[in-house]
């Protein structure tokens, strides 16, 4: 009796136990569901209709969210709306512009750019994108034009409710405010014009014209003119090439100098769909300084750097690059002469630190770059931390009593800035809604002091780019905690073709909707085109075919030859993943081999 007393005690006290601890799994599961309901966002404010506020309208729709959105001009595309007439305070571009990332890397990771248009598009190719995007997820009905964010405002109940008061200005003048449950800026960072003309003795008693590249919108006014261009970023290599076409001579005035790459790659594919793949960013960085060096030589093959006095301080990965097919051809005809910064300039004659001298010039262009800053925001929201802004992921401000206030697209890498702009928007939208938490306002301090101590380590030039990221760590670090990262190993096992296209093909953003919340039917296939619609463009003439159409299986085991003859000498030729990426797109194309399509 005494034994069997004691096993029911121990049953009891088991199932006691038991009980208990199911009771604190449901209490705590519903303690997190209070919280969550506390903090549910509903109405989203989105300051800016450009790529990232666009994005940033869509994302909210699909976590079932209200957004309105307000664009100070009367159309949407940001940046990338060419403007006669320029306004001060928005972003702005010249006539000749073309986007540097090609269609594919540049598109939003649901949205595959048609197949007509071509990889690198001219400025209004690219409006007609975010055009086509805008109507087809009925974005436009949620934009409120010619609408100005004057200020942006906690309310007094901020800790408890986390809203937000805005205040619009319409351009008639009239004014309101609204409340929101959140509020995303997507203003970008190409609006307030950096001029340090305290660094150009003389410049004040300049004879000649000057200004800032932001007001540049063509060559036109230059036509036999002596020009001098300041800063060698992507603005000042387009201008000085732009500007050579039609003036007498041009002079491009650089402090460091730059590697310059072409949107031309290998085999005349865009330059941005190789070497940008997965494996590729794993080989560099296991050997990072071996596939810096090997890059640098394949530049220095395609011109001397050094010889055309461009050769920078910083090594290639360093720094973002500059993206011009046809700044080398100007060099080596004279029409564009490089020089060292400016010293002084005197009258109409420009002084260099190397002692030579330019007289007569009638125009000098400052293509140095921008500021930035939100005017609405309240004064020490975004406290610098460093070179940077002190923003949790690049995001969220750390100090918010609740996560509320998104900055979307305030980011640069090597690469297009849609894809992250879109990964950031469909983070914070999950924050808003309470899906997923952030670290505590302590935690998330430390991190960005740790990644603003690091970045030295990593990128040249923070003064100018303290925005600058790795762009598949990053994508795929956002991925990781809104769960849509690719699996890898999981495609490869079940679904070898895409998964190989993961790993060897260009990193496009339709990966990012592969699997988890916002998993799109249609990645798949994206994935599994994406090459034919890089070729589309470049079937405006079907030269004939050089064999028949017969011996097309003949040419995969010619192609595995050649690969492997490739393979023994590819130390002093390529790096072996770009020998990869180049052997997949020749094997995913025989198809099109087979079926005439080239």
């Amino acid at each position: 009796m005494a034994l069997k007393a004691y096993h029911n005690l121990g049953m009891r006290t088991a199932l006691y136990s038991k009980l208990s601890y199911y009771t604190n799994c449901y209490t705590e599961k519903i303690e997190r569901l209070l919280a969550v309901s506390s903090i549910m966002v509903c109405t989203v404010a989105v300051i800016g209709a450009g790529p990232s506020g666009l994005t940033s309208i869509k994302s909210c729709l699909d976590e079932g969210l209200e957004p309105t959105c307000f664009e100070s001009s009367d159309d949407i595309g940001g940046l990338w709306r060419f403007k006669e007439h320029p306004d001060p305070g928005r972003a702005n571009i010249y006539q000749s512009v073309i986007i540097n990332s090609s269609k594919e890397m540049m598109s939003y990771s649901d949205f595959p750019p048609p197949a007509h248009l071509p990889n690198n598009m001219h400025h209004p190719q690219l409006l007609s994108y975010l055009r086509l995007y805008a109507q087809t997820f009925d974005l436009f009905k949620h934009i409120y034009f010619q609408t100005t964010v004057v200020s942006v405002r906690q309310r007094p109940d901020f800790p408890v409710s986390g809203q937000w008061e805005v205040e619009t200005e319409r351009r008639e003048g009239q004014r309101e405010i609204q409340v929101f449950d959140a509020v995303m800026v997507c203003t970008g960072h190409f609006t307030q014009p950096h001029l340090p003309l305290n660094d150009f003795p003389g410049i004040e008693e300049f004879e000649g014209r000057y200004f800032h590249s932001w007001e540049y919108l063509s060559a036109e006014g230059l036509q036999g003119k002596r020009v001098v261009v300041v800063g060698i970023g992507n603005s000042g290599g387009d201008i000085a090439v732009d500007a050579s076409r039609v003036a007498e001579q041009v002079y491009l005035s650089t402090r460091k100098g730059a590697w310059v790459v072409s949107r031309v790659g290998a085999g005349g594919l865009p330059g941005d769909l190789v070497g940008t793949s997965r494996l590729d960013r794993l080989v560099q960085k296991l050997f990072p300084a071996w596939i810096t060096m090997m890059m640098e030589k394949k530049l220095n093959r395609t011109f001397d750097h050094r010889l055309y006095g461009l050769q920078p301080k910083h090594r290639f990965f360093a720094q973002i690059p500059v993206v011009n097919d046809d700044l080398p051809g100007r060099i080596i005809s004279g029409r564009v002469l490089v020089k060292p910064n400016i010293r002084e300039i005197k009258g109409s004659s420009v002084v260099f630190e190397d002692g030579s001298v330019v007289e007569k010039v009638d125009v000098v262009v400052f293509a140095t770059g921008y500021n930035y800053d939100f005017p609405f925001l309240p004064s020490g929201l975004l406290t610098n931390g460093g070179h940077r802004l002190c923003l949790y992921r690049h995001v969220f401000p750390p100090g918010l009593a609740r996560p509320s206030l998104a900055v979307v697209g305030f980011i640069c890498n090597l690469g297009a800035i849609n894809p992250l702009a879109e990964m950031q928007a469909r983070w914070a939208t999950q924050v808003f809604k309470g899906l997923l938490t952030l670290p505590s306002p302590e935690a998330m301090l430390q991190d960005v002091k740790r990644d603003t101590s690091t970045l030295p380590n990593r990128f040249a030039c923070l003064e100018r780019h303290p925005l600058q990221v790795d762009h598949i760590p990053y994508m795929d670090s956002m991925a990781e905690e809104l769960g849509v990262r690719p699996n890898l190993l999981g495609l490869l096992l079940r679904e070898p073709a895409v998964g190989l296209r993961v790993l060897l093909g260009p990193c496009t953003p339709y990966q990012y909707r592969l699997r988890g919340p916002g998993q799109w039917d249609g990645a798949r296939q994206a994935i599994l085109t994406q090459w034919e619609r890089v070729a589309q463009p470049f079937r405006t003439r079907m030269p004939p075919q050089p064999e028949s159409r017969t011996r097309a299986s003949s040419s995969l085991i010619l192609t595995l030859s050649g690969t492997v003859l490739l393979l023994t000498t590819f130390y002093t030729r390529h790096s072996l993943s770009s020998l990869l990426t180049g052997l997949l797109y020749k094997i995913y194309s025989l198809p099109e081999i087979i079926w005439g399509w080239k």
